[in-house]
Protein backbone atom coordinates (compact mmCIF):
# COMPACT_ATOMS: atom_id res chain seq x y z
CA UNK A 1 0.00 0.00 0.00
CA UNK A 2 2.88 2.63 0.96
CA UNK A 3 4.78 1.46 -2.57
CA UNK A 4 1.49 1.96 -4.37
CA UNK A 5 1.33 5.73 -2.62
CA UNK A 6 5.20 6.31 -3.28
CA UNK A 7 4.36 5.54 -7.21
CA UNK A 8 1.25 7.51 -7.45
CA UNK A 9 2.99 10.46 -5.57
CA UNK A 10 5.96 9.89 -8.49
CA UNK A 11 3.85 10.00 -11.21
CA UNK A 12 1.90 13.07 -10.14
CA UNK A 13 5.51 15.24 -9.45
CA UNK A 14 6.90 13.39 -12.89
CA UNK A 15 3.85 14.25 -14.47
CA UNK A 16 3.76 18.06 -13.07
CA UNK A 17 7.70 18.49 -14.06
CA UNK A 18 6.77 17.26 -17.11
CA UNK A 19 4.16 19.85 -17.87
CA UNK A 20 6.31 22.42 -16.77
CA UNK A 21 9.22 21.71 -18.67
CA UNK A 22 9.79 24.30 -21.69
CA UNK A 23 10.22 22.50 -25.04
CA UNK A 24 11.34 23.61 -28.61
CA UNK A 25 8.94 22.49 -30.30
CA UNK A 26 4.70 23.08 -30.57
CA UNK A 27 2.76 19.68 -32.51
CA UNK A 28 -0.58 19.65 -33.75
CA UNK A 29 -3.65 20.36 -31.00
CA UNK A 30 -0.88 21.84 -28.66
CA UNK A 31 -0.81 25.01 -27.39
CA UNK A 32 1.14 27.65 -26.10
CA UNK A 33 -1.07 29.89 -23.42
CA UNK A 34 -0.31 32.52 -20.82
CA UNK A 35 2.40 31.14 -18.81
CA UNK A 36 4.10 28.56 -21.31
CA UNK A 37 6.74 29.13 -22.88
CA UNK A 38 8.94 27.54 -26.25
CA UNK A 39 12.64 28.09 -25.49
CA UNK A 40 15.23 26.70 -28.77
CA UNK A 41 17.05 24.18 -27.60
CA UNK A 42 20.57 26.44 -26.49
CA UNK A 43 18.12 28.40 -24.62
CA UNK A 44 19.00 31.42 -26.90
CA UNK A 45 15.22 32.41 -27.35
CA UNK A 46 11.90 31.85 -26.36
CA UNK A 47 8.52 32.70 -27.48
CA UNK A 48 5.24 33.47 -25.53
CA UNK A 49 3.09 36.46 -24.51
CA UNK A 50 4.44 39.58 -23.46
CA UNK A 51 3.49 43.55 -22.53
CA UNK A 52 5.99 45.82 -24.41
CA UNK A 53 6.54 48.90 -21.86
CA UNK A 54 3.82 50.26 -19.79
CA UNK A 55 1.14 48.66 -21.94
CA UNK A 56 -1.15 46.10 -20.54
CA UNK A 57 -1.71 44.56 -23.86
CA UNK A 58 -0.84 41.15 -24.97
CA UNK A 59 1.25 40.58 -27.34
CA UNK A 60 2.75 36.67 -29.05
CA UNK A 61 6.24 37.46 -29.30
CA UNK A 62 10.02 36.26 -29.42
CA UNK A 63 12.89 37.39 -27.44
CA UNK A 64 16.49 36.59 -25.93
CA UNK A 65 16.10 34.05 -23.53
CA UNK A 66 19.83 35.18 -21.96
CA UNK A 67 19.69 38.21 -21.09
CA UNK A 68 18.09 39.60 -18.13
CA UNK A 69 16.30 42.70 -19.72
CA UNK A 70 13.63 41.28 -22.24
CA UNK A 71 14.18 42.26 -25.59
CA UNK A 72 11.89 41.28 -27.84
CA UNK A 73 13.40 40.33 -31.89
CA UNK A 74 9.75 39.53 -32.90
CA UNK A 75 6.25 40.21 -32.83
CA UNK A 76 3.31 38.08 -34.60
CA UNK A 77 -0.12 40.03 -33.93
CA UNK A 78 2.10 43.67 -34.25
CA UNK A 79 -1.26 45.73 -35.19
CA UNK A 80 -3.69 42.98 -33.11
CA UNK A 81 -3.43 43.21 -29.63
CA UNK A 82 -4.86 40.68 -27.13
CA UNK A 83 -7.08 42.43 -24.51
CA UNK A 84 -6.63 40.13 -21.17
CA UNK A 85 -4.93 36.79 -20.72
CA UNK A 86 -6.96 34.43 -22.40
CA UNK A 87 -5.01 34.38 -25.84
CA UNK A 88 -3.43 30.95 -26.99
CA UNK A 89 -1.34 29.61 -30.03
CA UNK A 90 -1.59 26.27 -31.04
CA UNK A 91 -0.98 24.43 -34.42
CA UNK A 92 -4.34 23.22 -35.92
CA UNK A 93 -5.51 19.89 -38.28
CA UNK A 94 -4.82 21.75 -41.82
CA UNK A 95 -1.11 22.47 -40.13
CA UNK A 96 -1.18 26.09 -39.50
CA UNK A 97 -0.25 28.10 -36.63
CA UNK A 98 -3.34 30.32 -35.41
CA UNK A 99 -3.41 32.71 -32.44
CA UNK A 100 -6.90 33.39 -31.09
CA UNK A 101 -7.51 36.09 -28.54
CA UNK A 102 -9.40 33.66 -26.36
CA UNK A 103 -11.54 30.44 -25.86
CA UNK A 104 -13.97 30.81 -28.01
CA UNK A 105 -12.32 30.06 -31.76
CA UNK A 106 -14.33 32.38 -33.82
CA UNK A 107 -12.03 34.57 -35.17
CA UNK A 108 -8.14 34.40 -35.12
CA UNK A 109 -5.76 37.23 -34.08
CA UNK A 110 -3.14 35.84 -36.41
CA UNK A 111 -2.51 32.90 -38.37
CA UNK A 112 0.61 31.32 -40.48
CA UNK A 113 -1.90 31.29 -43.33
CA UNK A 114 -0.30 28.38 -45.33
CA UNK A 115 -1.34 25.29 -47.50
CA UNK A 116 -0.30 22.02 -46.36
CA UNK A 117 -0.75 18.95 -48.78
CA UNK A 118 -3.49 16.65 -47.35
CA UNK A 119 -3.23 13.57 -44.98
CA UNK A 120 -0.06 15.47 -43.94
CA UNK A 121 0.60 17.78 -40.49
CA UNK A 122 3.01 20.12 -39.47
CA UNK A 123 4.83 21.07 -36.58
CA UNK A 124 6.23 24.59 -34.77
CA UNK A 125 10.01 24.81 -33.60
CA UNK A 126 11.53 27.80 -32.47
CA UNK A 127 15.44 27.69 -33.39
CA UNK A 128 18.56 29.15 -31.43
CA UNK A 129 18.87 31.63 -34.44
CA UNK A 130 15.56 32.97 -33.39
CA UNK A 131 13.63 31.60 -36.03
CA UNK A 132 10.50 30.36 -35.89
CA UNK A 133 9.39 27.72 -38.33
CA UNK A 134 6.83 26.02 -39.69
CA UNK A 135 7.85 22.32 -40.82
CA UNK A 136 6.11 19.44 -42.43
CA UNK A 137 6.15 16.31 -40.25
CA UNK A 138 6.85 14.02 -43.70
CA UNK A 139 9.15 16.03 -46.00
CA UNK A 140 10.67 17.95 -42.95
CA UNK A 141 10.29 20.70 -45.20
CA UNK A 142 9.90 24.32 -44.27
CA UNK A 143 7.08 25.57 -45.11
CA UNK A 144 6.96 29.14 -42.90
CA UNK A 145 9.61 31.08 -40.83
CA UNK A 146 9.17 34.20 -39.03
CA UNK A 147 13.00 35.27 -40.94
CA UNK A 148 10.56 35.73 -44.08
CA UNK A 149 8.38 38.44 -41.89
CA UNK A 150 10.50 40.75 -39.69
CA UNK A 151 9.46 43.48 -36.98
CA UNK A 152 12.25 46.05 -36.28
CA UNK A 153 14.79 43.58 -36.04
CA UNK A 154 17.38 42.07 -37.87
CA UNK A 155 18.79 39.11 -36.41
CA UNK A 156 22.35 37.20 -37.46
CA UNK A 157 21.33 35.02 -40.50
CA UNK A 158 18.37 36.96 -40.76
CA UNK A 159 17.78 38.24 -44.72
CA UNK A 160 17.05 41.84 -45.73
CA UNK A 161 15.76 42.01 -48.82
CA UNK A 162 13.75 40.18 -52.24
CA UNK A 163 13.29 36.87 -53.03
CA UNK A 164 11.76 36.69 -56.35
CA UNK A 165 10.94 32.76 -56.17
CA UNK A 166 8.61 33.10 -53.30
CA UNK A 167 7.47 36.68 -54.54
CA UNK A 168 9.00 38.05 -50.42
CA UNK A 169 10.16 41.31 -49.75
CA UNK A 170 11.49 41.04 -46.35
CA UNK A 171 12.00 44.72 -44.77
CA UNK A 172 12.15 46.02 -41.17
CA UNK A 173 9.54 48.03 -39.67
CA UNK A 174 9.83 50.05 -36.47
CA UNK A 175 6.96 49.70 -33.36
CA UNK A 176 5.04 52.72 -33.35
CA UNK A 177 6.45 53.42 -29.48
CA UNK A 178 8.54 51.70 -26.60
CA UNK A 179 4.84 50.63 -25.85
CA UNK A 180 3.41 49.82 -28.77
CA UNK A 181 4.81 46.76 -31.60
CA UNK A 182 2.70 47.97 -34.14
CA UNK A 183 3.83 49.29 -37.45
CA UNK A 184 5.72 52.64 -37.00
CA UNK A 185 6.63 55.23 -38.84
CA UNK A 186 10.05 53.89 -40.00
CA UNK A 187 11.34 51.02 -42.14
CA UNK A 188 14.56 49.91 -43.64
CA UNK A 189 14.43 47.76 -47.05
CA UNK A 190 16.34 47.09 -50.37
CA UNK A 191 15.02 49.35 -53.54
CA UNK A 192 16.15 46.55 -56.14
CA UNK A 193 16.34 49.35 -58.92
CA UNK A 194 18.49 50.20 -61.06
CA UNK A 195 21.65 49.41 -59.04
CA UNK A 196 20.09 47.87 -55.67
CA UNK A 197 20.36 50.05 -52.70
CA UNK A 198 19.23 50.16 -48.93
CA UNK A 199 16.87 52.87 -48.22
CA UNK A 200 15.79 53.86 -44.51
CA UNK A 201 12.07 55.79 -45.06
CA UNK A 202 10.03 57.34 -43.18
CA UNK A 203 6.65 56.68 -44.12
CA UNK A 204 7.55 57.17 -48.33
CA UNK A 205 10.01 59.77 -47.68
CA UNK A 206 13.63 58.43 -47.78
CA UNK A 207 15.67 59.81 -44.80
CA UNK A 208 19.22 58.03 -45.63
CA UNK A 209 20.64 55.59 -47.70
CA UNK A 210 23.39 53.43 -48.58
CA UNK A 211 25.52 53.35 -51.44
CA UNK A 212 24.96 51.63 -54.18
CA UNK A 213 25.35 47.68 -55.14
CA UNK A 214 28.22 46.31 -55.46
CA UNK A 215 28.66 46.40 -51.68
CA UNK A 216 32.17 45.37 -50.19
CA UNK A 217 31.73 42.88 -47.54
CA UNK A 218 32.46 44.09 -44.03
CA UNK A 219 34.78 41.77 -41.22
CA UNK A 220 35.07 42.31 -37.30
CA UNK A 221 32.95 42.20 -35.12
CA UNK A 222 30.20 40.84 -37.82
CA UNK A 223 30.85 39.71 -41.31
CA UNK A 224 28.30 41.45 -44.40
CA UNK A 225 27.63 39.70 -47.19
CA UNK A 226 25.45 41.20 -50.02
CA UNK A 227 23.74 38.81 -53.00
CA UNK A 228 22.53 40.17 -55.80
CA UNK A 229 21.33 37.44 -58.67
CA UNK A 230 18.07 36.56 -60.81
CA UNK A 231 16.52 34.88 -57.65
CA UNK A 232 17.52 36.80 -54.89
CA UNK A 233 18.60 40.40 -53.63
CA UNK A 234 19.25 40.42 -50.28
CA UNK A 235 21.78 41.49 -47.43
CA UNK A 236 22.69 39.23 -44.59
CA UNK A 237 25.38 39.45 -41.81
CA UNK A 238 26.73 36.75 -39.25
CA UNK A 239 28.35 36.74 -35.91
CA UNK A 240 31.72 34.47 -35.77
CA UNK A 241 31.90 35.30 -31.58
CA UNK A 242 28.99 33.60 -30.01
CA UNK A 243 30.25 35.56 -26.79
CA UNK A 244 28.24 38.49 -28.46
CA UNK A 245 24.88 39.60 -29.43
CA UNK A 246 24.78 41.70 -32.01
CA UNK A 247 21.37 42.95 -33.49
CA UNK A 248 20.27 45.30 -36.15
CA UNK A 249 17.04 47.65 -35.19
CA UNK A 250 14.97 50.45 -36.31
CA UNK A 251 14.04 52.36 -33.71
CA UNK A 252 10.95 54.75 -32.94
CA UNK A 253 12.64 57.83 -32.92
CA UNK A 254 14.04 57.39 -36.46
CA UNK A 255 17.55 55.54 -36.33
CA UNK A 256 18.94 52.39 -37.63
CA UNK A 257 20.94 51.39 -34.94
CA UNK A 258 23.85 47.85 -34.14
CA UNK A 259 23.53 47.17 -30.66
CA UNK A 260 25.92 44.43 -29.19
CA UNK A 261 25.39 42.81 -25.60
CA UNK A 262 28.26 40.92 -23.66
CA UNK A 263 27.29 39.13 -20.61
CA UNK A 264 30.58 40.78 -18.87
CA UNK A 265 28.44 44.21 -19.33
CA UNK A 266 25.42 43.30 -18.87
CA UNK A 267 23.83 46.16 -21.02
CA UNK A 268 22.99 46.72 -24.50
CA UNK A 269 25.69 48.98 -26.08
CA UNK A 270 25.74 51.14 -29.55
CA UNK A 271 28.05 49.78 -32.00
CA UNK A 272 26.85 52.31 -34.71
CA UNK A 273 24.04 54.12 -35.75
CA UNK A 274 22.50 55.69 -38.95
CA UNK A 275 21.86 59.31 -40.09
CA UNK A 276 24.27 60.99 -37.46
CA UNK A 277 25.49 63.62 -39.60
CA UNK A 278 24.09 66.30 -42.03
CA UNK A 279 25.85 64.60 -45.53
CA UNK A 280 23.83 61.38 -43.98
CA UNK A 281 20.24 63.24 -44.55
CA UNK A 282 19.13 62.30 -48.22
CA UNK A 283 19.77 65.16 -50.55
CA UNK A 284 21.20 67.55 -47.76
CA UNK A 285 22.39 69.18 -50.78
CA UNK A 286 20.50 69.39 -53.28
CA UNK A 287 20.70 67.98 -56.63
CA UNK A 288 23.95 68.21 -58.88
CA UNK A 289 25.82 69.17 -55.51
CA UNK A 290 28.31 67.13 -53.46
CA UNK A 291 28.47 66.92 -49.61
CA UNK A 292 31.39 66.84 -47.37
CA UNK A 293 31.45 66.25 -43.31
CA UNK A 294 32.05 69.64 -42.16
CA UNK A 295 32.34 71.61 -38.61
CA UNK A 296 28.81 73.44 -37.30
CA UNK A 297 31.17 76.55 -38.42
CA UNK A 298 31.54 75.55 -42.46
CA UNK A 299 29.25 74.68 -45.00
CA UNK A 300 29.57 71.51 -46.41
CA UNK A 301 27.79 72.04 -50.12
CA UNK A 302 29.48 72.16 -52.99
CA UNK A 303 28.77 72.49 -56.92
CA UNK A 304 29.99 69.50 -59.35
CA UNK A 305 32.39 70.86 -61.69
CA UNK A 306 30.26 72.86 -64.62
CA UNK A 307 27.33 73.87 -62.19
CA UNK A 308 26.51 76.91 -60.25
CA UNK A 309 23.96 77.31 -57.54
CA UNK A 310 20.16 77.27 -58.27
CA UNK A 311 19.43 79.63 -55.46
CA UNK A 312 22.37 81.69 -54.47
CA UNK A 313 20.32 83.50 -51.63
CA UNK A 314 20.01 80.35 -50.04
CA UNK A 315 23.30 79.24 -50.81
CA UNK A 316 24.80 82.32 -49.14
CA UNK A 317 22.91 81.52 -45.86
CA UNK A 318 24.65 77.61 -45.72
CA UNK A 319 21.27 76.48 -47.62
CA UNK A 320 22.06 74.16 -50.03
CA UNK A 321 19.09 71.84 -50.40
CA UNK A 322 17.85 74.15 -53.63
CA UNK A 323 20.99 71.80 -55.33
CA UNK A 324 22.96 73.60 -58.44
CA UNK A 325 21.90 73.90 -62.01
CA UNK A 326 24.25 73.68 -65.15
CA UNK A 327 26.27 76.82 -66.09
CA UNK A 328 25.58 78.56 -69.30
CA UNK A 329 22.05 76.73 -69.66
CA UNK A 330 20.74 78.48 -72.26
CA UNK A 331 23.93 79.11 -74.05
CA UNK A 332 25.82 75.74 -74.58
CA UNK A 333 25.00 72.02 -75.12
CA UNK A 334 26.20 69.08 -73.58
CA UNK A 335 24.82 67.38 -76.74
CA UNK A 336 27.50 66.54 -78.89
CA UNK A 337 28.77 70.36 -78.98
CA UNK A 338 32.43 69.20 -77.76
CA UNK A 339 31.15 68.19 -74.52
CA UNK A 340 32.96 66.10 -72.18
CA UNK A 341 33.73 64.22 -68.81
CA UNK A 342 35.55 65.70 -65.53
CA UNK A 343 36.60 63.57 -62.79
CA UNK A 344 35.18 64.04 -59.18
CA UNK A 345 37.32 61.78 -57.08
CA UNK A 346 36.95 59.65 -53.74
CA UNK A 347 32.68 60.21 -53.88
CA UNK A 348 29.88 57.69 -52.74
CA UNK A 349 27.91 57.42 -55.97
CA UNK A 350 24.72 59.03 -56.57
CA UNK A 351 21.50 57.59 -55.69
CA UNK A 352 20.61 55.14 -58.40
CA UNK A 353 17.71 53.60 -58.96
CA UNK A 354 17.53 54.93 -62.08
CA UNK A 355 21.01 54.37 -63.25
CA UNK A 356 22.15 51.48 -65.69
CA UNK A 357 24.28 49.01 -65.80
CA UNK A 358 25.93 48.86 -69.35
CA UNK A 359 28.24 46.38 -69.48
CA UNK A 360 29.71 43.95 -66.49
CA UNK A 361 32.87 44.37 -68.64
CA UNK A 362 33.60 47.73 -69.97
CA UNK A 363 36.94 49.49 -69.50
CA UNK A 364 36.68 53.39 -68.64
CA UNK A 365 37.26 54.46 -72.19
CA UNK A 366 34.48 52.26 -73.63
CA UNK A 367 32.23 53.28 -70.66
CA UNK A 368 32.83 57.28 -71.39
CA UNK A 369 31.86 56.40 -75.53
CA UNK A 370 28.65 54.59 -74.13
CA UNK A 371 27.68 57.38 -71.58
CA UNK A 372 28.33 60.36 -74.64
CA UNK A 373 26.15 58.36 -77.18
CA UNK A 374 23.14 59.37 -75.03
CA UNK A 375 22.43 63.15 -74.55
CA UNK A 376 20.56 62.23 -71.27
CA UNK A 377 23.36 60.77 -69.59
CA UNK A 378 24.89 62.84 -66.86
CA UNK A 379 27.34 60.99 -65.49
CA UNK A 380 28.98 57.58 -64.96
CA UNK A 381 31.70 55.33 -63.14
CA UNK A 382 33.50 52.21 -63.52
CA UNK A 383 33.20 49.92 -60.74
CA UNK A 384 34.53 46.59 -59.55
CA UNK A 385 32.23 43.76 -59.50
CA UNK A 386 33.06 40.73 -57.65
CA UNK A 387 33.90 38.05 -59.46
CA UNK A 388 33.41 39.93 -62.61
CA UNK A 389 36.17 42.41 -63.70
CA UNK A 390 34.58 45.68 -63.96
CA UNK A 391 31.30 47.43 -64.76
CA UNK A 392 29.78 50.31 -66.42
CA UNK A 393 27.24 52.25 -64.58
CA UNK A 394 25.55 54.87 -65.83
CA UNK A 395 23.39 57.91 -64.54
CA UNK A 396 20.62 59.90 -66.42
CA UNK A 397 19.25 63.37 -65.58
CA UNK A 398 19.37 64.57 -62.07
CA UNK A 399 22.49 63.73 -59.75
CA UNK A 400 21.41 63.73 -56.59
CA UNK A 401 23.03 62.59 -52.79
CA UNK A 402 26.67 62.46 -53.53
CA UNK A 403 28.89 62.72 -50.42
CA UNK A 404 32.48 62.21 -49.61
CA UNK A 405 32.68 59.02 -47.60
CA UNK A 406 36.27 57.10 -46.87
CA UNK A 407 34.73 53.58 -46.90
CA UNK A 408 32.59 53.39 -49.99
CA UNK A 409 34.57 56.22 -52.36
CA UNK A 410 34.69 55.75 -56.31
CA UNK A 411 35.81 58.50 -58.72
CA UNK A 412 32.38 59.84 -60.85
CA UNK A 413 32.96 61.19 -64.18
CA UNK A 414 30.68 64.06 -64.76
CA UNK A 415 29.07 65.62 -67.90
CA UNK A 416 30.09 69.10 -68.71
CA UNK A 417 29.89 71.34 -72.01
CA UNK A 418 32.95 72.22 -73.60
CA UNK A 419 33.73 75.75 -72.57
CA UNK A 420 33.86 74.06 -68.75
CA UNK A 421 36.28 71.38 -70.65
CA UNK A 422 38.32 74.74 -72.09
CA UNK A 423 38.50 76.51 -69.01
CA UNK A 424 39.95 73.97 -66.91
CA UNK A 425 42.17 72.99 -70.05
CA UNK A 426 43.95 76.49 -69.50
CA UNK A 427 43.19 76.43 -65.61
CA UNK A 428 45.37 73.40 -65.71
CA UNK A 429 47.99 74.46 -68.33
CA UNK A 430 48.77 77.67 -66.01
CA UNK A 431 49.25 75.95 -63.02
CA UNK A 432 51.55 73.59 -64.80
CA UNK A 433 53.35 77.06 -66.44
CA UNK A 434 53.82 78.30 -62.87
CA UNK A 435 55.07 74.97 -61.36
CA UNK A 436 57.74 74.72 -64.01
CA UNK A 437 58.73 78.40 -63.49
CA UNK A 438 58.95 78.04 -59.91
CA UNK A 439 60.87 74.54 -60.70
CA UNK A 440 63.42 76.70 -63.26
CA UNK A 441 64.16 79.77 -61.04
CA UNK A 442 64.83 77.35 -57.94
CA UNK A 443 67.37 75.23 -59.70
CA UNK A 444 68.59 77.93 -62.56
CA UNK A 445 68.24 81.20 -60.81
CA UNK A 446 70.70 83.11 -63.18
CA UNK A 447 68.71 81.59 -66.45
CA UNK A 448 65.61 82.71 -65.53
CA UNK A 449 67.47 86.33 -65.00
CA UNK A 450 69.02 86.22 -68.36
CA UNK A 451 65.56 85.69 -69.95
CA UNK A 452 64.10 88.29 -68.04
CA UNK A 453 66.66 90.77 -69.05
CA UNK A 454 66.60 89.97 -72.83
Amino acid sequence: MEAEKLFLLFSLLTLHFSSCTSLDSLKTNQTIKEGNVLISEGNNFALGFFSPGSSSNRYLGIWYHKVPEQTVVWVANRNDPIIGSSGFLFVDQYGNLVLYGNDDRKLPVWSTNVSVEENDTCEAQLLDSGNLILVRKRSRKTVWQSFDYPANILLPGMKLGLDRKLGIDRFLTSWRSADDPGIGDFSLMINPNGSPQMFFNKGTKPINRSPPWPWTSQMGLYKSTFVNDPDEIYFVYTVPDNSFLLRLIVDHPGHVKALTWRQSDGQWKEYWKSPQFQCNYYRHCGAFSTCELATLTEFGCACLPGFEPKYPLEWSTRDGSGGCVRKRLHTSSVCQHGEGFVKVENVALPESSAAVWVDMSKSLADCEVQCKRNCSCSAYAIIAIPGKNYGCLTWYKELVDIRYDRSESHDLYVRVDAYELGTLFLLCNYFIGLSLQILIYKSFPMLVTALECS
